[in-house]
């Protein structure tokens, strides 16, 4: 690596707290313990919620990806952190693949998460909750805690070129076979037809 010049991004060492699990709401079970992988589109989804920092303050991007093909599904950036962030993101999600009913919804047990806002959407929409460990951090690894953004429009900017352009059309992902998540489901839905 060193002849070539190659470095590994590495977590930056300091932890910004993006979600609250002190709080008197109810948790939900873990439905999936541990097991995080699935066969069939719009069966998992998981969410986390992340932090970007910028000249202007922080940012906060809320992101839903689909365990089928670690496609992220839904995504909203907001300077706060309160429950009408992750609530757009599922929103977002919803709209751009009609799940059917019984969706199993994993994330921490953040307060966004585990809010009475949160908890009627989910049961609008007969989404299943389940609660666990975060998990999701490729984004931090790989984009944000290797730029320095001057206003939060640049981060957005940035962050969506990632997650619409590379995390879900060029990154490969070992549980796709080395293939990123749009190729994965273009495959399989051709396997799919064909069978």
């Amino acid at each position: 690596m060193k002849e070539l010049g190659i470095a590994v991004k590495m977590k930056c060492k300091f932890k910004v707290v993006a979600t609250d699990s002190n709080h008197n709401h109810a948790i939900s079970p873990n439905r999936l313990q541990r097991d995080f992988r699935t066969n069939v589109p719009d069966e998992v989804y998981v969410g986390d919620i992340t932090y970007i920092h910028t000249q202007q303050g922080w940012l906060y991007l809320a992101v839903i990806i689909d365990l089928f093909s670690r496609k992220v599904v839904g995504w909203s950036m907001d300077d706060n952190t309160e429950t009408p962030l992750v609530n757009n993101a599922l929103l977002i999600a919803l709209h751009n693949r009609t799940p059917p009913p019984q969706l199993i919804w994993n994330t921490d047990r953040g307060s966004q998460y585990a809010s009475d806002s949160h908890k009627e959407l989910l049961k609008e929409h007969g989404i299943l909750q389940s609660m666990s460990e975060s998990f999701f951090h490729s984004l931090k690894t790989e984009l944000v805690h290797h730029e320095r953004f001057k206003t939060r429009a640049e981060a957005n900017q940035v962050i969506f070129e990632y997650i619409e352009v590379f995390y879900n059309r060029q990154r490969l992902h070992s549980t796709n076979g080395y293939m990123s998540p749009v190729n994965y489901e273009l495959k399989m839905l051709e396997y799919q037809t064909a069978a």
